[in-house]
């Protein structure tokens, strides 16, 4: 089966750099998958992309290492089942905000006995390869979304089910649920030890902590935190910033010329 490289990655003490993708273009997806990111993730809760454009954005990160994974728009677990049978090495799962919630998510990424997936993974075996029945349980990644109150609440119980492999927090509902502002590098004081804290909960539970950042600098300083796995911005806003900056360097050119 071919390899998960961020359960390699974890394995040897790294952090995961990984790359948004809410543009549903099997283009924009190649051309990311490209720039040397460890994963991409495809959002299907808050992008533009369904199930069948989701596929060929699958088929383009295939054209290199990088892990695929998706965030599904919901605890569904037919979604969920859907986009692993497609080739997704890892699912993130929003709103985890109980025990029950997470044992159904975790459920829904294994094959029996470990949990209740429906075996027939299509795409995923000539992604993967012949022996994914028997390894998927151990390579595809199971990422609980950590992002409110009540999972603050129910940490403990959320983050000590069997095969969970990671939570990832979602700063700007976090911010929300904890009166702050909704917005992805948070800088309020109660909101960073929100964070602070799921982050020692995970390390204490033995499973994999990431985030959702906007800069390269916050990613970098949310890494010396001692999260594992970090995502700047999207391919969205990231054409956005880069085409502000460029647009806005010739205009600054050109009014210094007719001056």
């Amino acid at each position: 089966m071919r390899e998960n490289r961020l359960r390699a990655l974890w394995r040897d003490g790294g952090a995961a750099i990984n790359g948004w993708l809410s543009i549903p273009s099997s283009i924009s997806a190649e051309t990311m998958a490209h720039q040397d990111w460890d994963s991409l993730t495809i959002d299907m809760q808050h992008g533009v992309i369904d199930y069948q454009v989701a596929v060929t954005m699958l088929q383009a990160i295939s054209t290199t290492d990088v892990m695929p994974m998706a965030r599904v728009p919901w605890l569904d677990p037919g979604y969920i089942m859907r986009m692993l049978d497609a080739g997704a090495y890892g699912i993130i799962c929003p709103m985890i905000n109980t025990r029950a919630e997470a044992e159904a998510f975790v459920g829904a990424c294994r094959y029996a006995p470990q949990g209740y997936r429906s075996f027939a993974p299509l795409r995923a075996l000539m992604y993967a390869g012949p022996d994914y029945p028997e390894r998927a349980n151990d390579t595809v990644l199971a990422f609980a979304m950590i992002e409110t109150r009540t999972a603050l609440d129910n940490l403990d119980d959320i983050l000590s089910v069997p095969g969970l492999d990671g939570i990832y927090i979602g700063p700007s509902d976090l911010g929300l649920s904890l009166g702050g502002a909704p917005k992805l590098d948070q800088t309020d004081s109660h909101i960073l030890a929100a964070i602070e804290t799921i982050l020692a909960a995970a390390q204490r539970h033995g499973i994999i902590p990431g985030i959702h950042c906007l800069t390269p600098a916050y990613a970098r300083r949310m890494v010396d935190l001692g999260f594992r796995l970090v995502t700047i911005s999207s391919d969205n806003g990231l054409l956005a910033r880069i085409t502000a900056d460029s647009v806005a360097e010739v205009r600054r050119s050109m009014a210094g010329k007719a001056d």
